[in-house]
């Protein structure tokens, strides 16, 4: 027998599961219609199971007024004086049940401290008394870390094969250690997550548990010498779906491809959650924005590489610091927005810039020693600031050990050792991160570092393309300034000239000033001769 019967509209399942939760986590056994049997008629389990239950919640919503099926099980429940109301989305219960209390709940989320839950909760202990399954009330909830947190649910073993569970605990336990590598993310210890093997527990209620935003689920198949690995993540605040992907392979050496799989996943999971976050703080009221919401309302912005969405989200991420000024993430993406600024002459003072942005990657450095992405960050961004490699070198080096799933880390690692004129590595660093994020919001950069790898392995086609794919995203004046030299060199001097106007358009920099950026005086050369080349004059001899 059930202490509780939910009757809702389909379209309002997700809604319906958090109540179902939130009751079950009070230690009440729930029903609804998601456990129906196989073998019985549907009319004839509804009303069973209406019988028994000491209260009947009714879920009221625009959907659920007009169904037959909601009606009639609100109708059975207040003949039996068993009926608890609620309703979602501010939709009045109909006739007759509009002469009955009915709880408020627009807009709730699982709060146990909401007046309507609250309403909810005393009618069911009223109807109901204390709870009567046999599972005892469940603690109350961890509170949300302020950083995106995730719990990586037990592996299923679709198979059946009893040899195979070692595999799918071994996956679980490889993805937690790859993505506890990612300083960004809060993740949930393994043996957390494997206390939940076996149960039939929703992604929604997990998550309340545990106290986390996401939960990663997985599936392991085996079929002959082959075996199959299918995740997902979700989002448990609304049960959305935000990332789904499927592995295949052979099981020659499992223990390989659980690390490869940990290590995709890790790859993945990074820039969806952040995308993820980047939408949820873009949601929220301006008046009620913490330090992590502006960070994550100046990455899109940053992420654009003009003048005005650099200096909004220099602007967003100084008022971050202010919050926080050991936010290692919003240090080190001011840095970045520093660097750019001095690249471009995008102020008077670029000097100034350059200082402020020495500063804040010292104090990066200092906040996040073991955050590969702020180390990797600030390396790359010191080779323009400081124009030295001997710090950012060594950065690089490390942060790849630390974090060898992170796109970001190998992205940047990568544009290290542009700098340092290490060409073919900067091109497997930059294909890795691709790999990584095929296509997240990072994609133009990584086609724009790409490019100026290509250019200087004298690849000047290969290079031409991918800055052409590349401002599909935005216009960027570096990115025009690599295609004219691009196409310089390819003899093309008609859309050379074109992009240099483009370039001239965006910043106020001669190009003989910006290519001093580049530490390697072949790089400077090759820039410069391709630059001559489209206005019709002779290569220089030198660059100094």
């Amino acid at each position: 027998m059930s202490d509780i019967f939910i009757s809702y509209a389909r379209s309002t399942a997700t809604q319906a599961e958090t109540v179902a939760g939130g009751l079950r986590a009070l230690g009440y056994t729930v029903w609804r219609d998601d456990a129906l049997p196989a073998h019985r008629a549907y009319a004839e389990v509804i009303e069973d199971k209406l019988k028994a239950a000491k209260a009947v919640v009714v879920i009221w919503s625009a959907d659920a007024a007009k169904s037959d099926w909601v009606r009639a099980e609100a109708d059975a429940a207040r003949h039996a004086r068993t009926l608890v109301q609620l309703s979602i989305d501010g939709v009045a219960p109909p006739m007759p049940f509009n002469q009955i209390q009915c709880a408020d709940l627009a807009g709730w989320t699982g709060a146990a401290d909401a007046p309507g839950w609250r309403k909810v909760v005393e009618s069911i202990a009223e109807l109901a008394g204390g709870p009567t399954g046999d599972s005892a009330p469940l603690p109350p909830a961890p509170p949300l870390p302020a950083k995106p947190s995730i719990a990586v649910m037990p592996f299923v073993n679709v198979s059946g094969d009893l040899d195979q569970e070692y595999f799918a605990d071994g996956m679980l336990l490889e993805i937690v250690e790859a993505l506890s590598r990612i300083k960004s993310i809060f993740v949930v210890a393994s043996s957390s997550s494997l206390a939940f093997k076996g149960k039939a527990v929703s992604p929604r209620e997990a998550a309340r548990q545990l106290g986390v935003r996401y939960i990663l689920e997985g599936s392991v198949r085996r079929a002959g010498g082959r075996i199959r690995i299918g995740v997902q993540l979700i989002d448990a605040s609304d049960g959305a779906q935000v990332w789904t992907e499927r592995f295949e392979d052979t099981l020659d050496d499992i223990f390989a491809l659980q690390d490869k799989v940990a290590i995709a996943v890790a790859g993945r999971i990074e820039p969806t959650v952040e995308q993820a976050e980047i939408r949820r703080a873009a949601a929220r009221p301006t008046d009620n924005i913490d330090c992590h919401d502006l960070y994550f309302r100046a990455l899109p912005v940053f992420r654009t590489h003009t003048k005005e969405g650099t200096l909004e989200a220099l602007d967003l991420l100084n008022r971050a610091i202010a919050l926080d000024d050991a936010h290692a993430r919003a240090l080190a993406m001011a840095v970045s927005c520093h660097r750019t600024i001095v690249i471009y002459g995008w102020a008077d003072d670029v000097g100034e810039h350059r200082r402020r942005g020495v500063l804040l990657a010292r104090r990066a450095l200092k906040a996040a020693p073991d955050d590969a992405m702020v180390l990797a960050s600030v390396a790359s961004d010191l080779t323009v600031l400081e124009g030295s490699l001997d710090v950012a070198l060594p950065l690089a080096k490390r942060a790849v050990v630390m974090n060898p799933g992170s796109a970001g880390v190998w992205f940047n690692s990568g544009a290290v050792r542009l700098m340092a004129g290490e060409t073919d590595a900067a091109i497997e660093h930059f294909e890795a991160a691709m790999r990584l994020d095929p296509a997240g919001a990072n994609r133009p950069a990584h086609l724009f570092y790409l490019a100026q790898a290509n250019l200087f392995s004298r690849r000047f086609g290969e290079a031409a393309a991918l800055i052409r794919e590349r401002n599909q995203y935005t216009e960027s004046p570096g990115a025009y300034l690599i295609l004219a030299a691009s196409c310089g060199h390819l003899g093309q001097s008609g859309p050379a000239l074109e992009a240099l106007a483009c370039y001239r358009a965006l910043t106020p920099l001669t190009i003989e000033t910006l290519v001093q950026v580049f530490i390697d005086p072949e790089q400077r050369k090759l820039i410069l001769d391709g630059i001559a080349m489209a206005e019709g004059k002779a290569p220089a001899d030198a660059t100094n």
